[in-house]
C-alpha cells in the first residue's frame, strides 16, 4: 500500500487540537472567575487533547491506497478499520479538493464518486502532484472500463 503524506498528521492536529485547546483554556479561565466546577470541563478537554495526540498519528499511519489492474484499494481506520475496493468501471468522476490548512501544507484529497451513494472512497492527505496524477490516471482507467459496458 502507498501511504499518505505524514504532513496529514500536522493538518489534523491544527484543525482538531486548536479548538480543543481554546475550549480547555476558556473552561479553565471560567473556572477561575466563575465557579470551580468548570475545572472539570477543562479536565475533560485536556483528556480529549491527550487522546487525539495518540489517535491522529496512529490513524494516519494506517491510511493507504494502491492501484491494481482492475481496482483501487483504500484502507484506513485505527479503531474501526475500513478496506474499500473500487472497480475502475464503477467510477463516475473523481474530485480533487484542498482546504486552507491542507493547501498550506501542500496536500489534497481525492474523492471517487460511484453509482453507490454509500461508497466512502476518499483518500485524504496526498501530496498535490501525487493527487493530480492519481486523478488523471483514475479518470483514464474509468473511461476505458466504462466504454466496454
Amino acid at each position: 500500500m502507498n501511504p499518505v503524506s505524514p504532513d496529514l498528521t500536522k493538518a489534523r492536529y491544527i484543525v482538531s487540537l486548536s479548538w480543543m485547546v481554546v475550549l480547555a483554556l476558556a473552561a479553565g479561565v471560567a473556572g477561575y472567575f466563575l465557579h470551580w466546577s468548570l475545572y472539570i470541563a477543562a479536565g475533560v478537554c485536556v483528556a480529549v487533547i491527550l487522546w487525539l495526540l495518540w489517535l491522529i498519528p496512529s490513524q494516519v499511519k494506517l491510511m493507504g491506497w494502491q492501484e491494481t489492474n482492475d481496482e483501487l484499494l483504500i484502507t484506513k481506520g485505527r479503531l474501526w478499520h475500513r478496506f474499500t475496493v473500487v472497480p475502475y468501471g464503477r467510477i463516475q468522476f473523481v474530485d480533487v479538493s484542498s482546504g486552507p490548512v491542507t493547501r498550506m501544507l501542500g496536500l489534497k484529497t481525492v474523492k471517487l464518486h460511484t453509482a453507490s451513494a454509500g461508497t466512502d472512497a476518499t483518500i485524504k492527505g496526498l501530496e498535490a502532484d501525487t493527487a493530480d496524477a492519481l486523478r488523471a490516471r483514475l479518470a483514464d482507467k474509468a473511461r476505458e472500463r466504462m466504454s466496454g459496458l
